[in-house]
């Protein structure tokens, strides 16, 4: 048999192994997915009304996208409301990252102070976050009170209840800020201190 010959052979047979291979890797991941149990305890209320906003948004501009190119007759109400929902995607997500820790945190300075220093220095920024929560909370209600029964620009919809959610996600974040300092207390360090400890429990 020539070269020649025997190379499109070759190169079928190569070619059609890691197809094959590579199919039944697929197959065998969706069988190993299976048998993991789904677990949704680590999620609490505000990934879930998140997730339920995020949606709406989504939702919203794809029906601006549609009516704008598709109909030529775009819905003006689409626009303002996608705006407003991403308010409470971004506020409320924040208290979901303060429950979880996952704020950007610079903790350089750590790691050149003494245990002591960098506890006190760690439970002095928690009660910070903790403050400047609370001061955001109450000053988001003021302006919610302030825009009582204004409408929205394009509909006739009462503007005060998105500032409402707004308050909403700085209040869990005051929540969940006094959980996690509880939690970094009684563990005995936080992720200033320690993030390595947080990481691998990530993984």
């Amino acid at each position: 048999m020539s070269l020649q010959s025997a190379l499109p052979d070759a190169v079928g047979a190569s070619a059609s192994h890691p197809v094959e291979t590579s199919v039944e890797a697929l197959a065998a991941s969706f069988a190993e997915a299976d048998r993991h149990p789904v677990d949704l305890s680590g999620y609490g209320i505000e990934d879930w009304v998140c997730l339920g906003f995020f949606w709406t948004m989504a939702g919203l501009v794809f029906l601006q996208f549609f009516t704008r190119y598709v109909l030529n007759d775009s819905f003006a109400w689409t626009e303002e409301l996608a705006v407003y929902c991403l308010m409470p995607v971004v506020f409320i997500g924040a208290s979901m990252c303060v429950r979880r820790m996952r704020h950007i945190q610079v903790n350089l300075l750590y790691g050149h102070l003494p245990a002591f220093a960098g506890r006190v220095l760690s439970t002095a920024v928690d009660l910070a976050a903790i403050a400047f929560y609370g001061y955001a909370s109450w000053l988001v209600a003021r302006y919610a009170l302030a825009v009582d029964n204004e409408p929205m620009t394009t509909i006739d919809w009462n503007k005060s209840y998105v500032y409402w959610l707004a308050f909403a996600g700085f209040a869990l974040m005051t929540v969940r800020g006094v959980q996690v300092a509880v939690e970094n207390w009684r563990r005995g360090f936080s992720p200033l201190q320690n993030p390595a400890h947080f990481e691998d429990a990530t993984h």
